[in-house]
């Protein structure tokens, strides 16, 4: 009994752990401008249909696409004309809850620049570029970069390109135009690790931004809870039958004792059974 609800336990951990499914963007920034327009998708090679897309606004409201922003097709979200209320965290969930993706963080800026970066995270070793962008000019202007508030470089083109990755580059990110303004800030995540022998890859946990974290469906909290609970209460009930046991004495006539024998005998009976006296 115990095997069963373990294996039975193992097998909801694995299941509602296990992340297959990923949100897409387009465009592919994790900054747009006001007024924008922007698609988001969920994809699964396994299973194509049963996705919605979900979102946690800045302003902590959760609701799915459909339910008064968004307009749903399919598995597929997309937002008309974007606004800064827009901002937030988006994910995938399936139709019965039990499985999400993992979180992308958008922005919808009210100024006049945003800080065009991967809205996934970045594998380490590729090259990564991030551009910096204002709404009115109609060529690349010079930008200031920054990384955690400090100052990286200028840039003549307003695009800077990181070469080679490393976790040493996960942060966040703004750039700065002179009488443009300023973009909000957007992270970079850096993950896994491309080995330079062919054929040979290694894999290193994922990193996402520190604000969002990945949260367990709430059908799979209560599903692994009560099987928990029962796994624990069979031991412990199992481990008390087998170790605790009450020692009951019974009379017996004298006529029955031979010389040097006890006039009471230790009589070992389980706690769960009725203890009876010899009459």
């Amino acid at each position: 009994m115990e095997e069963d609800l373990l294996l039975l336990f193992l097998i909801s951990l694995l299941s509602c752990t296990t992340n297959q499914v990923r949100l897409t963007v387009s465009p592919s920034s994790s900054q747009i401008f006001k007024t924008d327009s922007v698609s988001l998708s969920c994809e699964d090679e396994d299973r194509p249909d049963g996705w919605t897309v979900r979102r946690n606004t800045t302003k902590g409201e959760v609701s799915q696409c459909g339910g008064g922003w968004g307009r749903s097709d399919g598995s597929s979200c997309t937002i008309e004309f974007a606004f800064p209320v827009d901002s937030g965290s988006y994910w995938c969930e399936s139709s019965d809850g039990s499985t999400i993706s993992s979180m992308i963080n958008l922005t919808v800026s009210g100024g006049s620049v945003i800080l065009q970066s991967p809205v996934l995270p970045v594998m380490e070793g590729d090259d990564v570029t991030l551009t910096c962008r204002t709404e009115t000019a109609t060529s690349n202007l010079p930008a200031d970069f920054y990384k955690d508030g400090s100052f990286i470089r200028t840039e003549p083109a307003g695009h800077m390109t990181i070469h080679h990755v490393s976790r040493s580059d996960e942060g966040q990110y703004k750039c700065n135009m002179s009488g443009h303004g300023e973009s909000p800030s957007s992270w970079i995540s850096v993950t896994g690790t491309t080995s330079s022998t062919p054929g040979s890859t290694t894999s290193t946990p994922p990193s996402d931004p520190p604000v969002f974290l990945f949260v367990v469906p709430p059908v799979c909290v209560v599903v692994l809870l009560v099987l928990l609970v029962l796994l624990v209460r069979r031991c412990v009930h199992r481990k008390h039958e087998d170790t605790y046991s009450v020692v009951v004495y019974s009379s017996v006539r004298s006529e029955d004792i031979s010389s040097g024998q006890s006039a009471y005998r230790p009589i070992r009976k389980r706690r769960n059974q009725k203890s009876s006296t010899a009459q």
